[in-house]
This record gives C-alpha cells, sequence and structure tokens, in this order.
C-alpha cells in the first residue's frame, strides 16, 4: 500500500533531475504574473490614470483612508504575502543547489538555477522594499516548528542584501543565453541600478524624510531611512550601477545627434516590444526590452479589453486624466496651457510625438470598428464629445461612441474623456474584445537605466552628461534638446521627461514617493475633459458622425471632477500599511508610522 502518489514528485526527485529542478524554478516565475498589466494598473494610484469602475479598493488609495485593516487595492504582484511564498521558493533553490542537497551533475545547470533563483529572490524583496520600506530578510525555508516571529531588518540592510543577490544572479548568468521571458545576467544589473537609485533619493535620506514627514518614532526610521553616510556617495553608487547597464545593454535608437522625424513610431515600437505586427512598427525596437513578461502562445493578455474604449467593446479599465495628457509638451519644446487660446481651441495638435503613441483622444484615428461594433463609425474616430447632429430637419444631441452615454456598453465608457494608448496593439486585425495580444510587460528597458544614470549625474552636480543623455532620449522621440542650464531645473526637466517616456510603466508612482513630491502630484484632485461639438453657421452632417473642423466647431472644456474619487494625501501613504493579520502572526513586526 505505500507507493508514490501518482500525480506528485517528490523532493528529492526534483533536485536530482535537471528538466524537474527547472520546472521548480519556472513556477517561480510565477510571482510575477502578467507583470503592469493586470485589470487594476498601478498609473491608477498616480497622476496618470483613473480607474474607470468603482468598489476595488484603489479608490480607498487615492483618498487615503486605507489602514491594516482596509488595505484597499493590493496586487499579486507586490502584496505582502504573494512576495514572501515567492521567496520562500527561491530560498528552497538555494538551499538545494548552493548547499550541495542535489544530484544534479552539471555545473552550468546550477549556475543557471542558482542566478535565477537570485535574480528573483532580489525583485520580489525589491518589490517589498518600495512599498513597505524595509522588511524581514528571509534566507532559509521554515518547518512546522519553527518560530515564525521575526523583526524588520534596517532599510540599508535591505537594499545590501537585494544588491549582493543582483551581483550573484549577474555572475551566475554572465554569457548565458536563456530562453525569452527566463531573467539574464543584464536584468540582473538593471534591477541593480533601480534599487540604488531608489535607495539615494530623498525618501530614504533621513533628514529630508523628517523634514518632510514629522512625528516618526526613532525606532522606526531605521526601516526607511539611512541611519549613515550621505546622498552624495549613495548617488555616486546608483550612477555606476547604472552606467554599467549603459555598457553592457544597447538600447533602441539612442545615438541619434538630431530630433528623429519618425519619434511617434519609435516611441510606439518600444512600447510593442517585439509584439505586434502592425504595419510600420519596427521590430527591431525589442532591443530596447531588458527583462519582459512574454504572451507568445499564452491567451491571458486581455489588456486591450481591460483598457480599450467601450465603442468597441472593451472596458477602458485605467483610462488617462488631464494631469497626465496637459502635461505632454508642445513638439517645439514649449509647454502646453490651457490659458494659451490658439492651444486651448487646438489642444490635440503639434503636441509631443509620444502623446499620438499614449493618448487616445477625441477625434483620434483608430481600429476599424466595424468588426467590433457595425457599420456605425465608418470614419473609426475616438467619440468622446457631445455634438450636434441633423435628424429629419431638426438638430439633436449625438453622445459619442466612445461615452458612458453610448449606445455600445455605456456601463464601460471612459470618465475622463481619454483612452489609454500605449500598450495596446495597434494592429487592425486585431479588434475584436476577447482578442489577446501578445504585447510584452517591460520589466526593466534600457531607457530606465540611462534615466537612472542621468538622474545621479544631476544630484552630483554632472549637467552636461545628463544634458547629453537626457537628450538621446528626447531626439528618439522627435523632440528638441533641453535648454535647462542650471541643475534645478535641469531636475525639473528629468523629471517631466520620465514622466512622459515612461507613463503607464509603474514607474510615476514610486518616483514621485521616493522624491517626496507626492502631495503636489499625486494628491491633486482628477481633471476630465468636456468636449461638444456645434454646427458652424450653414452646416450640418447627418448619421454617421464623423469628426470635422469644416463642418465643427469644437470647443474643449478641462472639468475638476471628485464624484469618482476625491483624491487627498496623507504622508502616511509614503509606505503601504502591513496588514492587522500580519502584525497579529508576528507580533515584532512593526507597523509602519501613521497606522
Amino acid at each position: 500500500m505505500d507507493v508514490a502518489p501518482p500525480d506528485k514528485i517528490s523532493a528529492d526527485l526534483v533536485w536530482t533531475d535537471p528538466a524537474l529542478a527547472q520546472a521548480f524554478v519556472n513556477d517561480i516565475y510565477n510571482g510575477l504574473s502578467s507583470g503592469g498589466f493586470s485589470e487594476q494598473m498601478l498609473a491608477s494610484v498616480s497622476d496618470e490614470a483613473l480607474f474607470t469602475h468603482p468598489t476595488r479598493g484603489i479608490d480607498l488609495v487615492n483618498n487615503g483612508t486605507i489602514n491594516p485593516s482596509t488595505l484597499g487595492w493590493v496586487d499579486d504582484t507586490w502584496g505582502y504575502k504573494q512576495m514572501y511564498n515567492r521567496i520562500r521558493a527561491c530560498n528552497t533553490v538555494i538551499e538545494r543547489i548552493a548547499g550541495g542537497n542535489n544530484g544534479l551533475s552539471s555545473q552550468s545547470i546550477k549556475d543557471q538555477l542558482l542566478g535565477e533563483a537570485y535574480f528573483l529572490r532580489a525583485y520580489y524583496y525589491q518589490q517589498l522594499l518600495r512599498f513597505y520600506g524595509s522588511v524581514a530578510i528571509i534566507t532559509k525555508t521554515y518547518g512546522l516548528n519553527d518560530d515564525f516571529k521575526v523583526k524588520r531588518n534596517t532599510y540599508e540592510e535591505c537594499v545590501n542584501f537585494i544588491v549582493k543577490d543582483c551581483d550573484e544572479a549577474a555572475k551566475l548568468l554572465a554569457g548565458k543565453t536563456l530562453d525569452k521571458g527566463r531573467t539574464n545576467s543584464l536584468a540582473a544589473l538593471a534591477l541593480k541600478s533601480r534599487v540604488l537609485i531608489y535607495a539615494a533619493s530623498d525618501l530614504h535620506d533621513r533628514a529630508k524624510l523628517t523634514a518632510k514627514i514629522s512625528g516618526i518614532a526613532a525606532q522606526k526610521l531605521d526601516f526607511l531611512s539611512y541611519a549613515s553616510g550621505n546622498q552624495t556617495e549613495r548617488y555616486r553608487l546608483a550612477q555606476a550601477a547604472a552606467k554599467a547597464v549603459l555598457d553592457a545593454g544597447t538600447g533602441y535608437k539612442l545615438a541619434l545627434s538630431a530630433p528623429a522625424t519618425d519619434g511617434q513610431l519609435n516611441f510606439k515600437s518600444i512600447a510593442m516590444g517585439g509584439g505586434s505586427k502592425a504595419p510600420g512598427i519596427d521590430a527591431t525596437a525589442a532591443t530596447e526590452l531588458i527583462f519582459g513578461r512574454y504572451f507568445i502562445t499564452l491567451s491571458n493578455n486581455r489588456h486591450g479589453q481591460q483598457n480599450g474604449p467601450n465603442g468597441y467593446h472593451n472596458w477602458a479599465g485605467n483610462t488617462p486624466i488631464g494631469l497626465l495628457v496637459d502635461d505632454f509638451e508642445m513638439n517645439d519644446g514649449t509647454k502646453f496651457s490651457w490659458t494659451n487660446p490658439l492651444q486651448k481651441a487646438n489642444p490635440y495638435q503639434n503636441r509631443d510625438p509620444r502623446f499620438y503613441a499614449t493618448i487616445l483622444y477625441d477625434g483620434a484615428t483608430w481600429k476599424p470598428r466595424d468588426k467590433a461594433s457595425g457599420n456605425v463609425d465608418p470614419a473609426n474616430q475616438i467619440q468622446t464629445g457631445v455634438y450636434d447632429l441633423a435628424s429629419g430637419g431638426t438638430v439633436t444631441d449625438f453622445k459619442g461612441l466612445d461615452t458612458r452615454a453610448s449606445s455600445i456598453e455605456n456601463w464601460n465608457g471612459s470618465w475622463t474623456g481619454y483612452y489609454y494608448h500605449k500598450f495596446i496593439d495597434p494592429d487592425p486585425n486585431i479588434v475584436e474584445a476577447s482578442a489577446p495580444q501578445t504585447i510584452p510587460w517591460p520589466f526593466f528597458r534600457y531607457t530606465e537605466a540611462v534615466f537612472n544614470y542621468i538622474e545621479a549625474s544631476i544630484e552630483l552636480g554632472e549637467l552636461d552628461n545628463a544634458k547629453t543623455w537626457l537628450n538621446r532620449i528626447r531626439f528618439r522621440a522627435g523632440m528638441p534638446a533641453i535648454t535647462a542650464t542650471s541643475q534645478a531645473d535641469l531636475r525639473t526637466a528629468y523629471r517631466h521627461e520620465r514622466r512622459i517616456e515612461m507613463a503607464y510603466e509603474e514607474q510615476r508612482y514610486h518616483d514621485t514617493r521616493r522624491w517626496l513630491i507626492a502631495e503636489e502630484t499625486l494628491g491633486r484632485k482628477v481633471t476630465y475633459i468636456k468636449v461638444i461639438g456645434k454646427f458652424k453657421p450653414g452646416k450640418t452632417m447627418s448619421a454617421p458622425y464623423h469628426y470635422d473642423t469644416t463642418v465643427y466647431d469644437y470647443t474643449y472644456t478641462p472639468v475638476v471632477e471628485n464624484a469618482q474619487e476625491n483624491r487627498s494625501w496623507d504622508n502616511k501613504l509614503y509606505f503601504r500599511p502591513f496588514s492587522r493579520d500580519e502584525v497579529n502572526k508576528n507580533n515584532l513586526l512593526e507597523q509602519n508610522p501613521g497606522y
């Protein structure tokens, strides 16, 4: 009767068979889930987007009402419990392979599996660190009879631990070519670069943190900031880590000496990451991607359905807000302003080329709508306004097909008057709401390391060096060179550039917090756009409606809207709370300030 279970494999057998050992490591990657392509995106707890559907907990975060018993939205890719489950699996690999408790004979296989485990452990700890501050560093697997109560390590100890894992992963994976979607040596260097630029930031400098947030208990400061050293030293380390990525990688079209003529296509190609067959998309832009979550044979990437216009039977999940849209410059490098009469009359003309690859706005050309919704819009244009239409000799109001008064799934319409474009495949053959995408999620791309290098260089006073790299990013996008000369002005220009270039890439939420500027960014009220189209004198149009400036006078009115979310900022939000259950299970786990 004592037989091996037919549906299970013993642990001892796993660590004697390279294929089984690799399968165990493969499962640890599931902690990455779909990357940032969850239905609720991190963009919607920043000044990038509004989550269209209520009662998902995002509103609790944005209103500043979360607490240890009401956490609001928590994603599987950074939740406290979820990350430690994956860290435990990483520890199992390291114990079995580095500890010699295995029957694997190939040193190359051992190095690869260890390198993957060290990288993934570092990544999951990094997720905890940037949401919660320091956590307990666990490097062993626990048995049922072990004491599970453990204290938080210091912030500095956590940073050093992650950096050590990154270095180990980079060394073990050097020269190895792994399957698409697995980590690699350069990804370990990119992770190290991110961790060190965060560590150098104002949020983790004790003097700046306590000047911004008063009343933090002395014993908790070690969990959130450095007790020794100085920012200059930390920026020097961050600069060196970023430079290592720059030297080892290539990026995409970052050697231009003047603005590109195809900046919009360059940016769109980068966002596609080699996963789109749309006309004109440059597949070689995939070289920009250092480490991504790919959707090659799977059908669980429904990102287009989750975020596309409701007039195409999509869900309008994370729609851009006016605060983001308005921050895209004019294509000559000047600021957009609603107080400029010409710009107010034509707000979507002559903008930064990246605008047209990031935002879908009223009148923008999109996919063939008849493939999704019937022959109701032969012009295939986004309709987020209210327009005059002539019907039976009278003029009536027509609510656009992509509004919340649409005849097509009105409950899924955008509140903001905009839709998201960046990571939605523009391939006209992928129109049906249920069609899967193969666009990869960029965990790390080369440009992030370039930004890290620029940021460190600015803070170290190396302004010419920073400006050279900043202009390379702008030139690729078809934008003119930065004219700022002072450190303060260049810092402002850099932060703006990072906001635009990295929109919807899970950067903004963390950037505004680590720069200690969340109150004046994330804490702002949400702005929408109200679009009205009225007939010009002597002009009319009957159904079907299409955008036409020879027939209509269009007015665009930015509106502050608090009905869906009345956003505010509380300084406790610089760090997420640990749940009441976790604190009750481990009474040595000290809660973050403000909770």
